[in-house]
Parts: structure tokens; sequence; C-alpha cells
């Protein structure tokens, strides 16, 4: 292997010293009053022999690595990678770089990510908690790790996190469909203990009841890590038994984008035939042939929110804060039942 290019390397070959090696190295050579002659022969001599600075004794010196740990449920879900690429932005602003990794709602693999940005010594963590990792953040809480819960958060928790008001997104999509005559409306959701998709629930169920209308039996849930086939066969089953419902609201974005695959495969016809409302949109929704009514979070500042509120305990600040954004209903057509 070949040996790495040290400071004392460069001093030597330069003839100066290996402080005034560092001075230049780490853009101190104005302070330290070095001369433009000699900041040319080090930067230089650098170049020359190929010289990459060993980052991890520079974050122990500094007591830092600039780097930001963000654990989300899937990358590769629209509404996460989108979400990730707003933080990533915002952290790189103050000069942060963030490091993913995704725990495809699964405890172990949770628990596995957090372990690996930990041995990476990462400054501090925003996180999309999984279900089953309330341990895993108590953890990084007692350890006085900086963390931020960016969508979900575990009540138990005294613990910084910016989530969308959930109730009320599902009540505003449910009442909207209600206020356009319909009175069989499903809900399509997954079947978790996590607190958002519990109030997404509550909202629907509210909606309902306040108006008179029956939802027990129009309640669908799949399970985590469902496959297009399974959605497939979970609506198969329900409308095979429900026949008569007339609207239907997607509870996140992995399920709409599921349910209008569902739709064009089976051919029903959206909103002629069943009334349609999704979660954050996107591509899809574009590209569907009938405009598509959606839940819209507001991603932007979910997302500077977060890396504004880790800053702040980065920098030293004990204060716990918790943000309840507010969703917005993004009406794009008639909704007819």
């Amino acid at each position: 292997m070949e040996k790495r290019v040290s400071l004392k390397d460069i001093a030597s070959r330069v003839g100066v010293s290996v402080a005034l090696v560092s001075y230049v190295l780490n853009g101190k050579e104005k302070e330290m009053r070095v001369s433009a002659e000699v900041v040319a022969k080090v930067r230089q001599a650098a170049e020359e022999m190929n010289y990459e600075p060993n980052q991890i004794a520079r974050s122990l010196r500094m007591g830092a690595t600039k780097t930001i740990g963000l654990v989300v449920a899937d990358i590769s879900n629209p509404f996460f990678g989108h979400l990730a690429r707003i933080i990533e932005d915002e952290a790189f602003k103050s000069g942060y770089t963030v490091i993913f990794g995704s725990s495809d709602e699964d405890e172990e693999k949770s628990a596995m990510v957090l372990r690996t940005l930990q041995n990476r010594q990462a400054d501090g963590y925003i996180i999309v908690p999984s279900e089953g990792t309330t341990r895993q953040i108590s953890g990084l809480l007692r350890k006085k790790r900086p963390v931020v819960l960016v969508d979900r958060y575990f009540p138990e928790l005294n613990c910084s996190h910016i989530v969308l008001n959930n109730y009320q997104a599902t009540f505003d999509a449910t009442s909207h469909l209600i206020g356009k005559g319909c009175k069989r409306i499903a809900l399509v959701a997954y079947r978790t203990s996590l607190i958002h998709m519990k109030e997404r629930i509550r909202g629907y169920a509210e909606a309902m009841s306040v108006s008179g209308l029956p939802w027990e039996d129009l309640l669908i849930e799949v399970e985590f890590g469902h496959t297009q086939a399974e959605t497939d066969n979970a609506l198969n089953k329900f409308l095979e038994k429900n026949r008569n419902v007339d609207g239907m609201v997607f509870s996140n974005n992995g399920l709409s984008l599921g349910g209008l695959y569902y739709m064009q495969k089976y051919c029903i016809r959206v909103p002629r035939d069943l009334a349609f409302i999704g979660f954050d949109g996107g591509e899809a929704f574009d590209l569907y042939p009938t405009p598509l009514s959606y839940v819209s979070q507001p991603l932007e500042e979910m997302g500077r929110e977060a890396v504004k509120i880790l800053m702040d305990q980065l920098h030293g600040t004990n204060r716990i804060t918790q943000i309840m954004l507010t969703p917005t209903l993004i009406i794009r057509e008639a909704s007819p039942c």
C-alpha cells in the first residue's frame, strides 16, 4: 500500500515548519501572516505529492465531523427522496454533508444504519422513525446526541420533531368527498402502530362519523413493504365485497401510486367510476389522464425546519422544538360521486 503523504513530508520538501504547512492547508495563511510566495509553494507541493487530508484526525481535533446522519423509510419513495434533497441542500448551506440510509420500515435495518452513522461520528441525526425503534431513538437521546424526528414521532419521547397535522389531512380530504355527495368512502392505510398513520385513520373516521356515515368496514389496511400484487389483491377483495364504494382516500404517497396503477390496470375511471384523493402528488399524478386531487405536505418547510432545529442543537441549545405543519388539500377536479 502506498504511504499516505503527511504534513511533515510537504514541510521537508518546501523547507518550512509542519505548523506553517498546517496553517496554509487549513486556510489560516492570512491570519498567521504567511507570505504569498510560501503559500504558493506549499499548495503546489501538496498537489504534486497528491496530499489527502486525514479527515478522521481532523475531525478528532475539531471535535466534529461536519456530517449529519439522515435515516428515511425508503429513499426510492418520491416523498422521502424529495425530503432528503431539501435536507441535503439546507445542510450544505451550513457547511454540513448528509449521509443517507434507508430503514425499509425494518427495526433491525434501522439499528444497523444508526450504528453505521454513529461509527462514522455523525454530529447529529434527522430520522424518519420506523415502527419499533423507540429504544433506538432513546439510546441516542441518552447519549446527548442531537436528534430531530421528521414525518413521524413517538409521543412518549421528549424529542424535537416536525410533522404534518395528519388528522387534519384526512379529515379535510374525506370531508371534501362527502361534500361532493360521496356516501361510501374507503380509506387505504398501512397497518401500523405509528402515530402518523393512526392520526390519518382518526381524521378519516371523524369526518365520516360527524356526517353520520359508517366507516369501520370501509377501512383497508395493508402491510408495510407490500408489493403491487399485494395491493391489487387487497383492493380486489375489498371491492368485490363493497361494489357500492364511491370514493377512496389514500393515506400516503406509496399507497396512492399503488392505487393509481390498480385503477389503470382494471379500467376504473377516475372520477367517473370512483372519486379519488391521494397524498403528496407527484409526476404520476400529473401524467394521469384526469387531473387528480391530493393532500399536499409542506415538504420545503419540513426539510428546512428540521435542519434549522438540528443546527440549533449542534450549537448548544437544549430546547425541545415540536412543530406541526398544516396540510393543503389540492383540488384539481370535481370529484363527482
